[in-house]
């Protein structure tokens, strides 16, 4: 009788330890829209998506954790979450931490500016100009951009981009240079509709999920789903479902 228990025990935490090996943990910081954010109480955007075809795809049971999206990294690294999906760009930087999957979309920094300035920067070369007022976000790709390509221009920091869209409403700056998904917002809400976007992106950046270095197993699961997803058509219609500016996959 005990020796059953003992057999019916084991087979139980077995089972457990199965179901539970069997989740995958995917981190995500729910505020960057249309890529990862909050609807009625829900986890939705690209991200959200596609996290939900992969455990499609790979057969595992998917678990969304919002978490700061600078806590991504420290949280996949003591294990606390499994893969990151959440519009992350791959830098060198993040390179030396984790390791990358293939890209799943390219994107880049994108000029923002309000409608009256439209003629004057309609040319791809006219954001060069000198005495150009700029604005940025401190510590991002933008930021980086502006500094290191636009010596001539004025730079004028931001905490933030609906602080930003006030002071070229304000004209205090001529442009606005900050990620492709802010721009994709602009054709999206009615509360900008006198501000626009360039469209033409200004950097290349790959976006791309991460796992931890010592989990290549994931990491090659991962990059079958998504050639798997770009030869169906799956990750064409996600993106196309969330981006109002059609973004081709390559």
């Amino acid at each position: 009788m005990a020796r059953n228990y003992l057999i019916g025990l084991v087979l139980m935490l077995s089972c457990s330890w199965s179901m539970a090996a069997d989740v995958l943990r995917v981190g995500m910081s729910a505020d960057y829209p249309p890529l990862a954010f909050k609807q009625e109480g829900q986890i939705v955007g690209i991200e959200a998506d596609n996290a939900r075809a992969v455990g499609e795809i790979i057969g595992r049971r998917i678990q969304l954790v919002d978490m700061p999206f600078e806590k991504l990294i420290p949280a996949l690294l003591a294990r606390e979450i499994d893969i990151i999906m959440s519009g992350m760009s791959v830098t060198a930087q993040r390179s030396a931490q984790v390791s990358f999957t293939d890209s799943y979309m390219l994107v880049g920094q994108m000029a923002i500016l309000h409608k009256d300035k439209l003629a004057r920067f309609a040319q791809p070369w006219s954001i060069f100009q000198p005495g150009v007022r700029v604005g940025v976000e401190p510590g991002t790709t933008g930021a980086g951009f502006a500094e290191r390509e636009l010596p001539e221009a004025t730079i004028k920091s931001y905490r933030d981009s609906a602080a930003a869209f006030a002071g070229l409403r304000q004209d205090e700056i001529d442009l606005y240079i900050h990620d492709a998904p802010t721009s994709w917002q602009l054709a999206t809400g009615r509360d900008n509709a006198d501000l626009i976007s360039l469209y033409s992106p200004m950097t290349e950046e790959m976006l791309a999920w991460a796992v931890r270095p010592d989990d290549g197993v994931l990491a090659g699961e991962l990059n079958r789903a998504l050639v798997t997803m770009k030869a169906n058509g799956t990750l064409q219609y996600i993106l196309n479902r969330w981006i109002p500016v059609r973004v081709e996959v390559r």
